[in-house]
């Protein structure tokens, strides 16, 4: 599966954006659909994580009741709505794909190119 994330971009501290991941080149309802961010210096982490389906979710502590991750499985898309963001949300933001539920980024399989967010005090 190729991926694609896009909707990344510079925002003030209290903001919202919204991050898509599209998909291609295979069943998108296979996969199970995460979002890690890396800030400079700093470890990849997890965001989000969502089933196949799109019931079952995942979040880190950091973004809980802030972020929503969603997926649209006839558009071969997840999104990941950012609220209330704050300086320390600035990072590269990655979608990845993998057949099983996990939520650490090693064990994911396939990565989009990531997307930068910025968000200013």
């Amino acid at each position: 599966v190729q991926l694609q994330a896009s909707g990344g971009g510079l925002v003030q501290a209290g903001g919202s954006l919204r991050l898509s991941c599209a998909a291609s080149g295979t069943t998108f309802s296979s996969y199970i659909i995460a979002w890690f961010r890396q800030a400079p210096g700093k470890e990849r982490e997890v965001v989000a994580v969502i089933n196949r389906s799109g019931v079952g979710t995942y979040y880190g502590d950091s973004v809980k009741g802030r972020f929503t991750i969603s997926r649209d499985n006839a558009r071969n898309t997840a999104y990941l709505q950012m609220n209330s963001l704050k300086p320390e949300d600035t990072a590269v933001y990655y979608c990845a794909a993998d057949e099983t539920w996990t939520i650490t980024a090693t064990s994911y399989d396939y990565w989009g190119q990531g997307t930068l967010v910025t968000v200013s005090s």
